[in-house]
């Protein structure tokens, strides 16, 4: 990511940090649910290059990991599953987030740290299918414990 860019989305993240501390849990809901579903727009194209059923493009690989790494390393992310925020929307998050936050953050940890591993491994197909992987076990496992079926 250019210099420029991160000057860019740092202002941007911390007029968001602002407004999202006075935000209603309705809305953290909606910007969790949003920030997931960025999340998986770039997770498509990562999983099809790992599995061959795309081209590997470096820029295009390294672009969709450094939007996942960020995300990921918004403290407002994890911040947008406080309290009150498990009402007042419509949401797929289990329960247990709240009754066991601390086994949450922990699996939401990995994720980040996974997450923030896949800009570096992004430059190569053979890392970014090891990387990839790793992220993917972490998405799972919360989605397994953490997301209602």
């Amino acid at each position: 990511m250019k210099i420029h860019q991160a000057l860019a989305l740092t202002t941007v993240m911390l007029a968001s940090a602002l407004a999202f501390a006075q935000a209603k849990p309705e809305q953290q809901i909606e910007y969790r649910k949003s920030a997931m579903t960025v999340t998986a727009r770039s997770m498509g194209p990562l999983s099809a290059m790992a599995k061959g059923d795309m081209p590997f493009n470096k820029e295009v690989a390294t672009r969709h990991a450094d939007v996942i790494a960020t995300l990921s390393d918004l403290p407002l992310l994890a911040g947008a599953y406080g309290p009150g925020t498990d009402k007042g929307a419509s949401h797929k998050s289990d329960p247990k987030v709240w009754s066991e936050p601390e086994k949450f953050k922990a699996a939401y940890d990995k994720f980040t740290s996974a997450a923030k591993a896949l800009p570096a491994a992004a430059g190569d197909l053979k890392t970014l299918q090891l990387a990839l992987g790793d992220l993917g076990k972490t998405c799972k496992g919360c989605h397994d414990d953490y997301r209602m079926k």
